[in-house]
């Protein structure tokens, strides 16, 4: 009972930097965006393409993932994505033109796919009664990735520039190295005899209604950020900032976010989920003004407070759905940051339409309240304690 109770921490450590090292890479994608409009002579339209197409593919990809993680004990896809990730993000410096760039997103992104649900699946196993820091600390892993990532690859292509972007790869494997050494193989969730729509079934349960209003709550979160995201690095371009500031923008957002997703998951160990759902999504809204309104050295600070609140929320997502559905975590993560990130990811495009009629400050205006508007969803979730620190107490 007492070993039930204990973190396994050398393990919760190896599977955040496996998240590290795989969003590490992925994280490139939007700092350079700027320089991808340049290079390629990209409209927002084209822009919003990228990344919805990378989101798309994480939306085909991680349920499918999560099903055959559920199923099997193999480390294919715990390291075998980051692999991809780590050597066809390298490479989009010297793509040679907008379909081979798209091309190369595509396929890192297929790799950031693949490891996502089965780690994720696999915090639970060696968590012990800390289950929320726990997650906290894997998510922390994937959002610190994103904010010391734009940093390194802005001041790095301004240095050697863009055609040296594979040599950034050096890094990454050396890390993999590291870790096919201390990744212990997966614990399937014993569905392997049932079909997919089976599995489903058993995972879900009666609990599917609560699953379904998560994943919009999450689903809409995520189009929120992946546009800000997307979107920023070119609108703070077209107001004359540096590309240097510009990654450092990126990077207080999502340091942020890994800041207050280590906040939520503790607090979330004593208090539950809904109190915090409730703080973030409601001022996530005027953060995302902020960032919108504020100039000079305040957009550092504004930076800061949108990715703090926007992001804070994802691992509870995570850790709240295994909750609900212990049967297949690693099938729920993949709603959670699969599914509901790809969902939010595909409408991109139509965010980057619309800039091209509208304009990017109108669009994202009118985008920021949408945080503020989820407190009605999140008040239908289940509004209870974590069952599985009662059960093993």
């Amino acid at each position: 009972m007492e070993c039930a109770r204990k973190a396994n921490v050398k393990v919760i450590l190896g599977l955040t930097l496996v998240h590290f090292i795989g969003d590490f890479y992925i994280s490139f994608i939007n700092p350079l965006l700027p320089v991808f409009v340049e290079k390629f002579s990209l409209t927002l339209t084209q822009v919003g393409l990228i990344i919805g197409i990378s989101r798309l593919l994480a939306f085909i990809v991680q349920p499918s993932v999560g099903y055959l993680a559920d199923r099997f004990r193999t480390r294919f896809f715990v390291l075998g994505g980051p692999f991809l990730a780590i050597v066809f993000i390298s490479l989009v410096g010297i793509a040679p033109g907008f379909l081979m760039l798209l091309l190369i997103i595509s396929v890192g992104s297929i790799g950031s796919a693949m490891f996502h649900p089965s780690v994720a699946g696999m915090v639970s196993t060696y968590s012990g009664q800390h289950f929320g820091f726990s997650m906290s600390i894997f998510n922390m892993g994937g959002t610190f990735a994103f904010g010391v990532g734009p940093l390194f690859i802005t001041y790095f292509v301004g240095v050697y520039g863009l055609g040296a972007s594979p040599y950034t790869m050096i890094f990454g494997l050396a890390v993999m190295l590291l870790l096919f050494r201390i990744i212990p193989p997966p614990q399937g969730e014993g569905l392997k005899d049932l079909g997919f729509i089976r599995s489903i079934k058993e995972i879900l349960g009666t609990v599917w209604k609560s699953i379904i209003l998560l994943w919009a709550v999450m689903a809409l979160r995520a189009y929120v950020g992946v546009s800000f995201m997307t979107f920023i690095p070119v609108l703070y371009a077209q107001k004359k900032y540096s590309l240097i500031a510009i990654g450092a923008v990126v990077s207080l957002f999502t340091v942020a976010g890994a800041i207050s997703g280590l906040l939520a998951g503790h607090l979330s160990d004593r208090i539950g989920y809904k109190p915090i759902f409730y703080c973030a999504h409601s001022l996530a809204t005027p953060s995302l003004y902020l960032l919108l309104y504020i100039t000079g050295n305040w957009v550092y600070l504004s930076a800061f407070l949108a990715g703090f609140f926007v992001l804070a929320t994802l691992p509870l997502g995570v850790a709240m759905a295994q909750e609900l559905a212990p049967k297949g975590r690693s099938m729920v993560s993949s709603l959670m940051m699969g599914l509901a990130f790809g969902t939010g990811g595909m409408m991109a495009p139509l965010t980057g339409k619309l800039a091209d009629i509208f304009s990017i400050q109108s669009v994202l205006v009118f985008l920021a309240i949408i945080p503020l508007l989820t407190v009605c969803l999140i008040y239908l979730l289940p509004d209870k304690k974590v069952k599985y620190h009662q059960s093993v107490i």
